[in-house]
């Protein structure tokens, strides 16, 4: 049997036991202070972010494996996408040049003209074959930098092809070849394609500073220039229906 003062010594530590614990509770919820609610704007644009990456990035797994950059021109952006900003552009421009997809298609456009010997004319053999790739190359900077940055910051009109999507096979053709004479303009509808068809003229103009001597002619550079907008045509007609194939191939919705 317990006596008086063991139960008061008992009691006592019972009590300062009850209060070291609601102490430490206390402290505990002041070291832990309630998360910030986060901001709408910030989980919007969390959200957003999330969204853009899905989409570029899902079902492309054989084209990220190889290199193949994503191609957001011709599928990312719908018809009512608003204007790129003057920086966008450039920075669009300088997405086209380093495309490995374009790396690519300068290493068998070289290949083509030294089995044909035709424009540029550097002959036969490894060297000459460099030198057409290394004016390919060249080709390419200077064309992605007039018709995808500097001609579209003068006359305010849009580098992006924008897909038609729908409508019969035929149709869909037609429209794609003719977007290299018809543009999107930064205020809304759609006007003559000027960046694109000056762009490459300029290009055709320059390389003349590295074509062979033969090649330099007035002749030889408006040629180059009807070839140049043929194949943008072209090229088009596979941004229109590359996503279509692509979906087809692998059954993907």
């Amino acid at each position: 049997m317990k006596t008086g003062a063991g139960r008061r010594v008992l009691l006592a530590g019972g009590c300062i036991a009850l209060a070291l614990t609601l102490g430490s509770a206390v402290l505990s919820a002041q070291e832990k202070p309630d998360a910030p609610t986060p901001q709408p704007d910030a989980t919007a644009r969390q959200q957003q972010k999330t969204t853009v990456a899905g989409e570029i990035f899902k079902n492309k797994p054989v084209e990220i494996v190889l290199g193949f950059k994503p191609n957001l021109a011709p599928i990312e952006h719908p018809d009512n996408a608003p204007p790129l900003a003057v920086g966008q552009k450039y920075s669009y421009a300088f997405q086209q040049m380093e495309d490995f997809k374009a790396h690519l298609g300068n290493v068998l456009q070289a290949a083509f003209s030294q089995a044909a010997d035709s424009q540029p004319h550097y002959g036969q053999g490894w060297g000459p074959y460099a030198q057409r790739y290394g004016a390919a190359e060249a080709d390419q900077v200077t064309s992605c930098f007039f018709i995808y940055g500097f001609f579209p910051q003068v006359f305010k009109t849009d580098p992006r092809y924008f897909r038609k999507k729908h409508g019969s096979v035929w149709s869909r053709m037609n429209y794609a070849a003719s977007r290299t004479v018809v543009t999107k303009k930064d205020s809304g509808g759609l006007t003559f394609n000027t960046p694109q068809v000056l762009g490459q003229l300029f290009q055709a103009g320059i390389s003349t500073a590295y074509y062979p001597q033969r090649d330099r002619g007035p002749g030889q550079v408006f040629l180059s220039w009807g070839l140049s907008l043929l194949y943008n045509s072209g090229y088009n007609i596979g941004a229109e229906f590359y996503s279509d194939l692509w979906h087809k191939a692998f059954r993907r919705k």
